[in-house]
């Protein structure tokens, strides 16, 4: 096995980011981040209590009532979302090393995610200079017209699985539409999340519009949720989560983007393109060291094709190249940290009394040390099973047989989870048709998952409330008033006369 990598200039803490400085907790609060390769921690992060988010939600909610962000013209902001596009890809080496080095996702993986982080800052930056809104005219009489504004301050709190990508995800229309924001990124991988204050800084961002503070969930995370001067809350990380700031955010009515969990079936007809469909599954549950919400951890496969599928499948599986993050060749890397670790390899053994164990099944070969865990294919498996129901979010697939495309759709509609979906058919008609009735906010079909920015990103059930991705971003972050004028007479009845 090669050496593991560690990035030049790492550093050994990281300190929040309030107002334009970098800041460590009031209190001195820290917690200590490490590494999933050996486990070992490699620095200590700034821990926020409720004292220094309210700095932080102080310095965002200035930034927006008296600095110039939210009152600039669209292309004068335009102009800066370009820039900060132009950094985040001119850093793309050392982004993607320190992500791969955080997180355990193999390089070539973490490389993919600062392009599409560069991305989503370009989308926006077109996105709000070519923004149209409706105008309404009754000839002669009235005319209504929509103004659109932005809310406020947003809590961005993101997860671990792809970091910088989600964070620029969330970063970009809020800040795109002139809001400021507050990010807490998942503690499990602060690293690249400290990248941001330089990269606004060099692109011009105002001091103040962006805020970066370190910390756990339940206290960081639930505080800002909460805070009276916090209008919107977008929230990408698991469901049980979800319900707890849906819950937390109600009384304030606030305006709530919850992107939660999912587990996503691959359905594969016996009419498809067998090799294709093969290369996507596999893909879809073992890429990103199988976390990520949208992947197809249910492989659905029609009986006529299952034995041959489920052998091919499972060969495909054993010849996954486990490694180190660092090394190009790898395609499963470690997981994110040992409490995550832990929690896959306990289903894997449920799973190995639910299913037919084909592939992997515990630690993987050659890898004493560290969250690394061999793909594991169950087959066999049935609907009741915890491995068919429960989000295991690592590198485990649970495969089952069906007949009909009735019991298709019964078994991809049988979660509580409903956040995407892939169809594998050549019929046509059948692939409208069955992916219209699969209750799941995405559907991809005869194809992996491959999103184009313009299109709405969410889930129904427990897989989360609301759309963002286009035009929906643009919504969720500004508020839309309506204003009618009369162009006549004002006909009034005339009370008290």
């Amino acid at each position: 096995m090669s050496k593991h990598f560690v990035p030049e200039n790492l550093p050994t803490h990281l300190q929040h980011y309030i107002n334009g400085e970098f800041v460590d907790s009031i209190g001195g609060a820290t917690f200590d981040v490490q590494e999933p390769v050996t486990n070992t921690n490699y620095a200590t992060v700034a821990s926020a209590q409720p004292e220094d988010v309210d700095l932080a939600v102080a310095s965002a909610n200035k930034a927006f009532k008296e600095g110039p962000w939210s009152k600039m013209l669209p292309r004068e902001r335009s102009r800066v979302l370009h820039k900060i596009a132009d950094i985040v890809e001119s850093r793309d080496e050392e982004l993607s090393l320190l992500e791969s080095y955080d997180s355990g996702l193999p390089i070539t993986q973490a490389k993919g995610q600062a392009r599409r982080a560069a991305e989503n800052f370009r989308f926006f930056a077109d996105l709000i200079v070519a923004q149209v809104d409706n105008t309404f005219r009754v000839p002669g009489r009235q005319m209504n017209y929509v103004n659109r504004k932005p809310i406020g301050v947003a809590a961005l709190i993101t997860p671990w699985n792809v970091p910088f990508m989600q964070e620029s995800w969330k970063l970009a229309p809020a800040i795109a539409t002139g809001n400021s924001v507050v990010l807490k990124p998942a503690s499990y991988t602060p690293l690249s999340a400290g990248l941001w204050p330089e990269i606004f800084r060099e692109a011009g961002l105002p001091e103040g519009v962006f805020n970066l503070v370190f910390g756990s969930g339940s206290v960081a995370g639930d505080y800002l949720v909460k805070h009276p001067d916090v209008p919107l809350v977008s929230f990408t990380g698991d469901s049980s989560t979800g319900a707890t700031i849906s819950t937390a955010a109600a009384p304030q009515f606030k305006g709530l983007s919850l992107e939660l969990g999912g587990k996503s079936p691959a359905v594969v007809f016996a009419d498809a393109d067998l090799e294709a469909a093969l290369d996507a599954t596999v893909f879809g549950v073992f890429s990103l060291n199988g976390e990520r919400c949208t992947a197809g951890s249910r492989v659905l496969v029609q009986r006529d094709i299952y034995d041959d599928f489920v052998a091919k499948f499972a060969q495909r599986a054993k010849n996954i190249r486990v490694g180190l993050p660092s090394d190009p060749k790898t395609e499963v890397g470690a997981l994110v940290h040992p409490n995550h670790f832990e929690k896959v390899m306990s289903y894997i053994e449920i799973g190995k009394t639910e299913g037919r164990l084909l592939a992997g099944g515990g630690r993987a070969e050659g890898f004493e040390e560290g969250n690394y865990v061999a793909p594991t294919v169950f087959a066999d498996v049935a609907p009741d099973a915890q491995i068919f129901q429960d989000e295991i979010f690592g590198p485990v697939v649970a495969i089952t047989p069906f007949d009909t495309d009735e019991e298709a759709l019964e078994l991809a509609n049988n979660t509580k989870y409903g956040l995407a979906a892939y169809v594998w058919t050549s019929n046509l008609k059948r692939a409208h048709n069955f992916a219209h009735q699969i209750d799941s906010g995405m559907v991809w079909l005869n194809s992996n998952n491959v999103r184009d920015l313009r299109t709405p990103f969410g889930g129904v059930k427990a897989s989360g409330l609301g759309r963002e991705g286009g035009y929906r971003s643009v919504d969720f972050y500004t508020t839309q008033q309506s204003i009618q004028i009369t162009l006549n007479e004002a006909h009034s009845p005339k009370f008290g006369v």
